[in-house]
């Protein structure tokens, strides 16, 4: 990626712990009057009662699925780390496109950023790069930035608006901030098989309540008991036929912890489909 998205990385980065450290401050400095801790003692019980209203009309299944979602939004990476690869695109007509990519993530007390960036080997003026910002308890956020012959480009992003191609991809910008899982529907179904790639596992049902015409309904991801990982999903799309599957390939042990090696999503309706291989080095 060219110096340009390098430093709007940077940039975006520094603003994020710098916003915590203001809203942290605030929170310290504030004293509310007696008056005002009635008045929101008074609104927390309305929104306490009435969340617990609408919860007892969940299922058992329904509950145990918000809580498995919640637990994967909520899962932060124990450290920093960068791995670099390539992402190859095959299309339908079988022609093959070729991309270097480097991910890695930041964290930090308060969140954690996960970067994609990705260039064309053959393609100077082509640059792309997403930011997604995970915070406990709160829904994603995004920023993707292209360079391309028409100029520098940057845009924030949220929900809906993310169910679009990463780099001319199929990954979308959602799959790789595994958005679904901030769905308000999640609920765990009965296996379909005893094991799933030779792992016991969980299989978490995600609905999108008004997904767009071009979007993903649904979600079905079969959850590793044991990691937490993802051994295999699908995603279907706003008529309810399926759109897309992802298959982690490949893992490699690196300083005592598994870290995905290679992985591949398929649009079983385009025909196409994405490899990433990272360059896993011990």
């Amino acid at each position: 990626m060219n110096a340009d998205c390098h430093d709007g990385t940077s940039v975006l980065a520094s603003r994020c712990w710098r916003t915590a450290a203001i809203f942290d401050s605030a929170r310290e400095d504030a004293r509310p009057t007696n008056c005002f801790s009635l008045v929101l003692a008074a609104l927390v019980l309305f929104f306490v009662v009435g969340a617990k209203a609408q919860t007892n009309t969940l299922s058992n299944a329904e509950l145990q699925g918000r809580q498995l979602a919640q637990q994967l939004c909520d899962a932060k990476p124990e450290g920093n780390f960068t791995n670099s690869g390539i992402m190859i695109v095959r299309i339908a007509s079988g022609k093959r496109l070729q991309l270097s990519l480097t991910a890695g993530t930041l964290t930090d007390s308060n969140c954690w950023k996960t970067l994609y960036a990705a260039r064309y080997a053959d393609k100077d003026l082509f640059a792309y790069a997403l930011i997604v910002t995970h915070s406990p308890a709160k829904r994603n956020s995004y920023h993707s930035i292209e360079d391309n012959f028409a100029g520098h480009f940057q845009k924030s992003l949220s929900g809906d608006e993310t169910m679009i191609p990463f780099a001319g991809s199929d990954f979308w910008l959602c799959d790789l901030g595994l958005e679904f899982f901030h769905w308000p529907a999640q609920k765990l179904l009965p296996k379909t098989t005893n094991l799933k790639r030779g792992r016991d596992y969980t299989l978490l049902e995600s609905t999108n309540p008004n997904p767009p015409p071009n979007g993903y309904s649904r979600v079905l991801s079969w959850i590793d008991r044991e990691s937490g990982g993802i051994l295999e999903a699908e995603a279907y799309d706003a008529k309810g036929k399926l759109l897309k599957e992802f298959e982690p390939k490949s893992f490699k042990k690196i300083n005592g912890q598994w870290e995905l090696q290679e992985m591949e999503i398929r649009n079983v309706q385009t025909g196409s489909r994405t490899r990433l291989e990272f360059d896993l080095k011990n």
